[in-house]
């Protein structure tokens, strides 16, 4: 097949990233597939993880990024800008390449990718919550920006009724669209193999945390609760594993009198599995999540793991007390004390390793892929019964 994603850049070191970097390796060298990945902006950039020198790079450069940490009004105006280039763009481009399956992330394409004519079967893949999407954080909202929300609510679900099918992370995220009947469930794939035995063991004494500094990741909560888990396990360490700014974190860790010797908030591991590797337990503590990429991450090098019940995807992925525990969104006291119970008790944490290791394999890269395979030859299966005969 000759497939297409689009999206917006490949050099961060996202979890969004990561998966379609995976993806599009997979399809191109293990499947035989001719990849493009069309991208918006990041040019002059590497992708953050390494790419197929099969998958093919188009670069628009159409420079949505300018946006970032402007006021709103000007947002608005560079936006209206760059649409209009992209949409003639990613038009060219599309005539030109003729694919079989195009994918959108479902970021600023989606609002026009099923009006261009050049005879693909339209995929949308949905890396956030339904709640989540195109969504101002709790901390920065207001009358105008929810009416925007709402707004954009209102278009996603117009949009995603054109899609020949959209693809969600979750089957509680598949239910959250009651409204259409071309949503499909399939899981993101592990960047890597599962390992056959828990390396770091029950004794390294260290807990680690991985993603994005943000809001989102709730690492000011996790850092309030590791504040009390410290106190009564002195000697055990959190090690915070992430890209963007740790500023905040960190004055606030040292507002909680978290010394270096506590906790450390480090930039995003290019080899996060060495870090998962040395560590004992794995905690998210994200207020929301499109999936939780990480869990089962961390499960595949054989940690146990402590997570809030947030949305969506923890619930789904841990399952039973066998492999994690869970705790209610957004308690602190909650998650420290989870946190304590696990690291106090060492035959929980290496049965739990094992088992998540074995629950790991249900992600593994070749079963999520040839779901995706199955899906892409259906679609394409559909629309040949739907062409006129001649």
């Amino acid at each position: 097949m000759r497939i297409v994603y689009s999206t917006p850049s490949l050099y961060l070191a996202g979890g969004v990233e990561r998966v379609l970097t995976t993806k599009v390796n997979h399809l191109a060298d293990v499947l035989g597939h001719d990849v493009t990945v069309v991208l918006t902006d990041g040019g002059g950039h590497k992708p953050y993880y390494p790419l197929s020198p099969r998958v093919r790079v188009v670069q628009l450069g159409i420079g949505f990024e300018r946006m970032w940490n402007k006021p709103l009004w000007r947002r608005a105006l560079i936006y209206l800008l760059c649409i209009w280039r992209y949409r003639r763009a990613l038009r060219r481009t599309l005539m030109e390449l003729r694919a079989d399956i195009v994918v959108t992330t479902m970021r600023r394409e989606v609002n026009f990718i099923c009006n261009i004519p050049d005879g693909s079967v339209k995929v949308g893949e949905l890396h956030v919550t339904r709640s989540h999407y195109r969504h101002f954080e709790d901390n920065e909202r207001g009358t105008l920006r929810r009416w925007l929300e709402r707004l954009w609510g209102r278009q996603l679900l117009t949009h995603a009724r054109r899609l020949d099918a959209m693809v969600v992370l979750t089957e509680g995220e598949r239910e959250a669209w009651p409204e259409l009947d071309n949503v499909y469930c399939i899981a993101n794939p592990l960047p890597f193999d599962v390992a056959n035995e828990p390396a770091a063991g029950a004794d390294s004494r260290r807990v680690i945390a991985v993603g994005r500094y943000s809001y989102q990741k709730g690492f000011d909560m996790l850092l309030q609760a590791w504040a009390d888990v410290h106190r009564q396990y002195p000697s055990w360490h959190l090690d915070i594993y992430g890209d963007g700014d740790r500023t905040p974190y960190e004055q606030m860790a040292r507002e909680l009198g978290l010394t270096d010797e506590a906790a450390t908030l480090h930039p995003a591991a290019t080899d996060i599995r060495s870090r998962y590797s040395e560590s004992s337990l794995f905690v998210l503590s994200s207020r929301y999540e499109g999936f939780g990429m990480v869990i089962i991450e961390a499960m595949a090098c054989g940690l146990p793991v402590v997570s809030f019940d947030c949305p969506s995807g923890p619930a789904e992925i841990i399952g039973d007390n066998s492999t994690g525990m869970l705790v209610a969104c957004g308690d602190v006291a909650a998650l420290a004390a989870a946190i304590s119970q696990a690291i106090g008790d060492e035959a929980w944490r290496k049965k739990a390793a094992h088992c998540a290791l074995e629950r790991a394999h249900s992600y593994s890269e070749s079963n999520i892929m040839g779901q995706w395979q199955r899906l892409f030859t259906s679609l394409i299966g559909k629309q040949t019964q739907k062409k006129p005969h001649r």
